[in-house]
């Protein structure tokens, strides 16, 4: 059973049907969040501090999620976003560059009005792990989860600081928790096996355990609360994605922010990765691949 809906009021308006972006990384987020945060009545946020200490904390030790029914998790999180959330003079100064940017913010700030206000959003990195708290704080939210080529995701994350800093051998300590979504490792003893396997390989592990997650959700889910769109069809096809975002939202969604912008090329991986990395990728997750039609 679903539990009762609590009413957040954040600058003053109820957060009703909140929106939140699930990808496994470099699979669109941020070009989506990038629409939604240039699209009339919404307010999305992306890395806010308060929030991705939350994320990565949930993602790193699953058991936190269910300790005590799951209600203090909850609790927690929604008080990261309600945080996120506040529009005051100073706030978008905590925001990572690319939230800025993705606003159009070139001042100090704020990127909206609260009188503008009537949707609210969030699109940090790797908030999929933290679907079923998002769902438990906002029984109503909607969620937009994005699926990308494995291959192409790895590319972008090899060439991120920020995705290979996960794949240092510290990052798997004593005392992490099995199974570990996050790392895509299930068992205490691939620990090892998975401290000496080369990035490609920790990259298919976690887009491979990330689009698992995506296929749960959408059998939990009922439709009218989840929408999955492919990242190849954001790029070749924007108007008609965005019609389907625009229907699952109930609400204009702006189109302009798909166009006129250098995003990675779909298929970039046949130039970007060596072959011996895009064979073990292939090997690790032959079976995502093929069942999303990868293969």
């Amino acid at each position: 059973m679903r539990p009762p809906t609590h009413i957040l009021v954040v600058n003053g308006i109820k957060v009703r049907r909140p929106v939140f972006v699930l990808a496994a990384p470099h699979s669109g987020a941020d070009l989506l969040a990038r629409a939604l945060k240039r699209s009339p009545g919404f307010h999305v946020t992306m890395g806010r501090t308060a929030v991705t200490h939350v994320v990565y904390a949930f993602a790193r030790r699953p058991s936190i999620v269910t300790r005590n029914g799951g209600g203090g998790a909850a609790r927690v999180l929604r008080d990261a976003l309600a945080e996120s959330w506040q529009i005051s003079p100073g706030a978008c100064g905590e925001c990572p560059a690319i939230c800025r940017e993705a606003g159009g913010l070139t001042g100090p700030g704020p990127c909206t009005s609260a009188g503008s206000v009537a949707r609210f959003g969030d699109a940090s990195p790797d908030l999929l792990y933290s679907a079923p708290v998002l769902l438990r704080a906002f029984p109503d939210a909607r969620f937009v989860q994005l699926i990308r080529d494995g291959r192409d995701v790895a590319a972008d994350m090899m060439a991120d600081p920020a995705c290979l800093a996960w794949f240092k051998p510290i990052m798997l300590s004593e005392e992490t928790e099995f199974p570990n979504p996050f790392l895509g490792v299930n068992r205490d003893e691939h620990r090892d096996r998975w401290k000496g396997m080369p990035t490609a390989g920790k990259c298919a592990l976690r887009w491979r355990s990330a689009v698992r997650l995506s296929a749960v959700l959408r059998q939990d889910l009922p439709r009218e609360q989840l929408l999955t769109l492919r990242y190849e069809d954001l790029v070749s096809a924007p108007g008609k994605a965005v019609a389907s975002l625009s229907d699952f939202l109930e609400t204009p969604v702006s189109k302009t922010a798909f166009y006129g912008r250098a995003v990675p090329k779909v298929g970039s991986w046949r130039s970007r990765l060596r072959p011996s990395d895009a064979g073990l990728f292939e090997r690790v997750a032959r079976e995502e691949l093929e069942r999303l039609s990868y293969g």
